[in-house]
């Protein structure tokens, strides 16, 4: 009887260990090749999410610097065209006072300083112009590049959660 009951109890020390062997490599923590992957898709389409809100975000800033930069150029364009009226209108003054008066009079002289001053006016106006020109290119092209970005980042996502739900389906 001693050597069955021997037998008995190396049995079941036997069975108890390979039960907890069995459950033990069950809860490992090593998940499957298809568990991995959800996972790393959900990153994916996290990152990707947060990727589309930066460059929305950054489209509608240079958008509002494009409306910035149309609302100076409209003002500097206005500006130039009154200093050309200026301009103008001391030329005509400048011709009335020298026939009137002779070239060389204080209304001459003083007609030649408002002309000279009118045209550095609308010089500088001119150069504002040009400056904001290049920058309303600038933001354009910076806006562009940001749609175009938010496009690809639209197109990550969709195939991010395409890959999802082809994991999630296990094919």
């Amino acid at each position: 009887m001693n050597a069955q009951s021997l037998l008995r109890r190396s049995a079941l020390v036997f069975g108890v260990a390979g039960l907890l062997a069995g459950g033990a490599c069950a809860q490992s923590t090593d998940p499957t090749p298809q568990q991995q992957d959800i996972h790393n898709d959900k990153k994916d389409i996290r990152q990707d999410k947060r990727d589309l809100a930066q460059d929305r975000a950054d489209r509608n800033a240079d958008q509002r610097d494009i409306n910035q930069d149309r609302r100076d150029l409209n003002k500097d364009r206005v500006g130039r065209n009154q200093d050309q009226r200026d301009i103008n209108k001391d030329k005509r003054d400048l011709r009335k006072d020298g026939a009137k008066y002779g070239v060389n009079s204080a209304q001459a002289q003083a007609d030649r300083k408002d002309l000279y001053t009118d045209r550095v006016d609308r010089n500088k106006d001119q150069r504002d112009i040009n400056k904001d020109k290049s920058n309303l290119t600038a933001d354009c092209k910076d806006r562009n590049q940001d749609q175009r970005d938010i496009n690809k980042d639209k197109r990550d996502l969709h195939k991010d959660r395409k890959d999802l739900r082809k994991d999630r389906k296990g094919k």
